[in-house]
């Protein structure tokens, strides 16, 4: 949880958009945080919307970890209390959008309209010139917002660049990045993780030194005043129930490696801040599940990446179903999901045993078969997070329940129970209802 001290804070605050994906927009603002890093300023960047991978590569190039704003899935206090508490230690927020400017509900403007955020937008400016004014004053306007500057990506020259900053009239240029020769790499659910890339800090300098910077411009940003009295601690609603911290003197085991690594910082925050301890092991790297450990956490990743590795690594296999058969509490994510199957076939169609503590066979698609905000049932009241997978798994198993699509409320991704183990697509963002996940990580619950 954030406690905002009561007062008043300033800093530059800025939503980071664009009309759609594929804009550049995580590049855009890896460069701009490394390059304000690099001139001396404090600099904290936030990711709107559910995501784990851009938020890796953001968290690299600023050198502090970012963390989840969304007006459904985080709740509109929390967030203000997060954005509060940040401009109370830095000097520059930048908040990484989601798709477009307009998309989904809420959308990124829903969240820079919430708390009065102006909103730099990024322009793909490879192929048009003049036409970016158009399109600018379009985005401008439909909401509408209020509209800083433009960052032009993929900027063939600086007489380009001048017809790009001439078409947009009132709205000023704030910088350009030129074409890159090398792109940062992508696979089925986005950017390579950061630690795969080769020299990525060299690479996250060399785009902040690209970055042409219009200082004039950027001492023409105003501060955006953030009232920190206005911001409620960020679990305010829940306090009662996390006040008798129910998972003290509790050890929580969690999955974290290359194959199992999308978890929100914020999740880990909120068990500590039930009372439990977190102990951290690799089944990529054979390591059993840790001794005495009272709960399990397996969180998504990229198994199918790794799933022949995984699939002969019998140390973490026998100790993970000596877990389940000792009635140790497991929740198990997407990814961690797809690990406990009966089997995984991978992109290659090649098929691979798990851990079979579900009856079920999982195969990686070429089409998206989840994406999205949802809300999960519990006795506690629903739990919020969301989905974003490309396989399914083929069961007889009978679901329990199942999520709930937001904002339609249809039928969404079916939650699974088989002994102490509940497992589902379902991302759950924790800090939503700590009571919830506290029974989740309950042995009696289970």
């Amino acid at each position: 949880m954030v406690a905002a001290a009561p007062g008043h804070a300033d800093a530059i605050v800025l939503m980071v958009s664009a009309v759609a994906s594929g804009q550049g927009k995580t590049t855009v603002t890896a460069a701009l945080a490394r390059k304000l890093v690099k001139t001396g300023r404090k600099v904290r960047v936030f990711k709107c919307g559910p995501d784990f991978i851009d938020p890796m590569l953001l968290e690299r190039a600023s050198g502090a970890p970012v963390k989840s704003l969304d007006l459904w899935i985080v709740g509109r206090e929390a967030c203000r209390a997060l954005l509060a508490q940040a401009a109370a230690e830095v000097d520059v927020i930048l908040i990484e959008g989601v798709m477009g400017l307009y998309d989904g509900s809420p959308s990124s403007a829903d969240l820079a309209r919430e708390f009065g955020v102006p909103v730099m937008a990024v322009i793909d400016a490879g192929a048009m010139a003049q036409t970016a004014g158009a399109l600018v004053h379009g985005l401008r306007d439909y909401g509408p917002v209020d509209m800083a500057g433009v960052i032009a990506n993929r900027v063939a020259s600086p007489g380009h660049a001048k017809m790009v900053a001439s078409a947009l009239r009132d709205i000023p240029l704030f910088a350009t990045l030129p074409k890159q020769a090398r792109s940062l790499p992508e696979r089925h659910l986005g950017l390579v993780l950061p630690n795969e890339v080769d020299g990525i800090d060299a690479m996250l300098d060399e785009l902040a030194d690209q970055l042409a910077f219009d200082e004039a411009a950027w001492g023409r940003l105003r501060t955006t005043r953030l009232a920190l009295d206005q911001a409620a601690d960020a679990g305010s609603a829940t306090l009662d129930a996390v006040s008798s911290r129910p998972l003290a003197g509790r050890t929580i085991a969690i999955a974290r490696d290359e194959a199992f690594m999308f978890i929100y910082p914020a999740n880990l925050e909120a068990l500590r801040e039930l009372g439990a301890s977190l102990a951290y092991f690799s089944p990529l790297a054979d390591q059993p599940v840790p001794a005495g450990a009272d709960a399990l956490y397996l969180p998504g990743g990229y198994p199918e990446l790794h799933a022949e590795k995984l699939s002969q690594a019998r140390c973490w296999l026998d100790s993970i179903r000596a877990a389940h058969r000792d009635g140790t509490p497991i929740v198990a994510e997407c990814g961690g999901m797809m690990a406990l199957a009966e089997t995984l076939a991978d992109k290659a169609g090649a098929v691979w045993p798990m851990a079979a503590l579900l009856p079920g066979r999982v195969a990686m698609q070429a089409r998206l078969a989840g994406l999205g905000s949802q809300a999960m049932p519990t006795p506690q009241g629903v739990l919020r997070g969301h989905t974003f997978h490309y396989s399914s798994m083929q069961t007889e198993l009978e679901p329990v329940a199942r999520t709930t699509k937001h904002p339609s409320g249809a039928d969404g991704e079916a939650l699974y129970q088989v002994g102490s183990l509940t497992a589902s697509y379902f991302h759950a963002y924790f800090p939503s209802n700590p009571a919830a996940v506290a029974a989740l990580f309950t042995r009696s619950a289970a």
